[in-house]
């Protein structure tokens, strides 16, 4: 097949024909024929090897596509987001696959559509550099006189450098760029140096092409400053996105950001490729032709990959949001003994304020309200109490997972960083993870050791008031049943509440960097009316208060209504969704037991017991395992070390087990 096609490329190779049709058919005899077998790639290559006079019938075909059609678009813009932004992208990606793009015969870009697939950015990118770089190596493109296969394709990778560099110029004034660094008005700016200097550059190798003079020192040397400036730039990127940690980024932004640096990096690979052309450094440029060509080909195919396109900007978006969460997650891991029994006390006071909480739940429950007033009363009962426990000072075990996951994930990241001192430094990552565990299991002890007593004394006090009790032995039996180990849907609907629970921590940090990106708490400031009703400095208290509690006041707010709605959206919809969390039901289990005067079997208080513990392993697993994936995917974390930091923990737990479960003990 492959030897019969390149044949008929041969017989066509310096005739007035299209040749595109048959490239197609050539690709399409190359691309895995299913998803589990192999690219036929290194067989072409095989065939050329053996009979190096088929090359040139595929060289030729090539040949005319890159005089026919123009590659600027291709090099400028393939794999680079649009100026649109997010959502106009995101539309413009679902009406192209509704309705496919016509054919523009002038642009490579179009004629590279036509051969690929969207299914074939998987294998390419799968497909080894060197497969493809052997392959150009075989078709010879220097032997028509300019090394980038002709002068037509050089003179558009030319304008495509220069595109980009004004690009680059006008990205770098942006008025988010200003905001967050107005150096960059005021002073010579990084991003204005790089298209200067680009387009010194290419006036420069024009000037030489021109006159047949190369002076390859002397390209050198532009470049070298070209890269130079490059580098000021990426750390001028770097720059504005830590200010952005402080004070907040919007979606616009991190899309802007990732847009510049992509044209950065496609500025630089197309100075490099330009320069191997100059040099005559037949072997460079074949390295960086076939890493282009994998880059712009994986990039054609996933040009309309909605999925991927918002992977890639929501785990911007989650960075912003989890570095927040990162910070107030630090406050929840504890350090010192006196840091250690405050905790304990803050979780005793959670403990306390969730029986009340789950006492309200169950006078909610027995008034008889329609379906949609009683969810809603629930929700808010659930979101002001949560409310008023962060207030108080108080805490909730629960709550903490999704917040110290960042912190985790933020230490995870350092040590990505630096590669030469991981081994050493996964010792400050165990302790990190020993002080997190011992500080939740205090939160646990003190959430349930209060729910429990509080309730039964809410209880008690209701049966001497009242004469009756709290709830009936009927609400009791099926309430104690929701909370049965064994029961179906209680371990399940744990794991629903986690979920919540995840949410309830990115809702934080959204709010987080919603204060500092709005500059709430300032604005607050400038409001005159308040200022003179309430005083000038308790309402610069009020706003300093706002600035550091905003996010978590909206996360458990939010967080109530996440619980108390599940079970409303399931009757809804008709799903059986609900949810278990595990200080209300340790809190139920203590109403339900004294209703029932502690006449059950033994083994219904074991299980009971046991599912509550459980739906408190199911709240706190799931919720640490969806916030440590996103804040380790948002910061670009592929942490290589796992098993190393598994053997690292296990180490200490065998010979520090204290570390992992109380306080440290006090200085001698």
């Amino acid at each position: 097949m492959l030897k019969t096609l390149l044949t008929e490329l041969n017989q066509t190779a310096f005739a007035e024909i299209n040749s595109l049709p048959i490239l197609v058919r050539l690709f399409a005899a190359i691309r895995p024929t299913t998803r589990h077998s192999s690219h036929q790639l290194p067989a072409l290559i095989s065939l050329l090897e053996s009979e190096p006079e088929l090359a040139e019938g595929l060289r030729q075909a090539l040949l005319q596509q890159f005089s026919q059609r123009h590659a600027v678009l291709l090099l400028a813009t393939s794999g680079i987001y649009p100026a649109t932004g997010v959502f106009s992208e995101t539309l413009r990606r679902i009406s192209h696959k509704l309705l496919p793009e016509v054919d523009d015969a002038t642009q490579l870009k179009d004629g590279l559509r036509e051969l690929l697939q969207a299914r074939d950015a998987g294998w390419l990118a799968e497909s080894a550099l060197e497969d493809w770089q052997q392959l150009i190596a075989l078709l010879k493109f220097e032997g028509t006189g300019a090394a980038l296969g002709s002068t037509s394709l050089l003179a558009d990778t030319l304008e495509a450098l220069r595109v980009v560099a004004h690009r680059i110029a006008a990205a770098g004034l942006e008025t988010e760029m200003l905001r967050l660094d107005p150096s960059l008005e005021n002073h010579g700016s990084p991003f204005l140096g790089v298209c200067e200097e680009a387009l010194e550059l290419v006036k420069a190798i024009d000037l030489q092409l021109s006159t047949g003079e190369f002076k390859a020192d002397s390209v050198d040397t532009d470049i070298a400053q070209l890269e130079v400036l490059i580098a000021q730039a990426r750390s001028t990127i770097a720059r504005i996105r830590k200010r952005a940690q402080q004070q907040g980024a919007s979606f616009y932004l991190t899309f802007h950001l990732r847009r510049l640096q992509q044209h950065l990096d496609r500025l630089g690979t197309l100075t490099n490729l330009v320069a191997s052309h100059v040099s005559q450094n037949r072997q460079t440029w074949i390295v960086q032709i076939a890493a282009l060509w994998q880059e712009l080909a994986v990039a054609e195919c996933r040009q309309n990959n909605i999925r991927d396109f918002w992977r890639k900007n929501a785990e911007l978006v989650a960075l912003r949001v989890t570095e927040n969460a990162g910070r107030s997650g630090e406050h929840y891991i504890t350090e010192t003994r006196k840091d250690y029994f405050a905790m304990l006390r803050a979780a005793a006071g959670g403990g306390m304020a969730v029986a009340l909480i789950a006492a309200f739940k169950i006078n909610i429950g027995s008034r008889g309200l329609a379906p949609l007033a009683e969810v809603l009363a629930n929700c808010l009962n659930y979101g002001i109490g949560f409310v008023l426990i962060h207030l108080l000072h108080f805490s909730v075990a629960t709550k903490q997972p999704a917040m110290t996951a960042n912190a985790i994930a933020a230490a995870i990241g350092e040590i990505q960083d630096n590669p030469r001192e991981r081994k050493h430094d996964l010792e400050p990552l165990v302790s990190l993870v020993a002080r997190t565990m011992r500080t939740q299991l205090a939160a646990i002890v003190g959430n349930i050791g209060l729910a429990i007593p509080v309730a039964l004394l809410i209880a008690y006090l209701v049966q001497q008031l009242s004469g009756t009790h709290f709830i009936s032995p009927t609400k009791a039996q099926h309430l104690l049943q929701d909370i049965n180990l064994f029961s179906p849907g209680t371990l399940i609907f744990g794991g629903v509440a986690g979920v919540c629970l995840f949410l309830a921590g990115l809702i934080a940090g959204y709010y987080d960097n919603l204060c500092s990106y709005s500059r709430i708490p300032e604005r607050l400031n400038q409001l005159q009316w308040a200022q003179n009703l309430f005083g000038k400095e308790r309402w610069l208290r009020v706003s300093d208060y706002i600035r550091n509690n905003l996010g978590v006041l909206a996360g458990n707010f939010f967080l109530g209504f996440l619980l108390g709605g599940a079970a409303g959206l399931g009757a809804l919809l008709g799903l059986p969704l609900d949810v278990r969390h595990t200080t209300l039901s340790s809190a139920m289990w203590g109403y339900s037991l004294f209703a029932l005067n502690f006449q059950v079997p033994w083994q219904l208080i074991l299980t009971t017991a046991l599912g509550f513990l459980g739906i408190g392993i199911m709240n706190l697993g799931v919720s640490f395992y969806l916030a440590l994936s996103v804040a380790l995917r948002a910061r670009g974390v592929d942490f290589t070390q796992r098993l190393a930091l598994l053997r690292a923990i296990s180490r200490r737990f065998r010979t520090h087990p204290r570390e992992f479960l109380l306080p440290p003990k006090k200085e001698k």
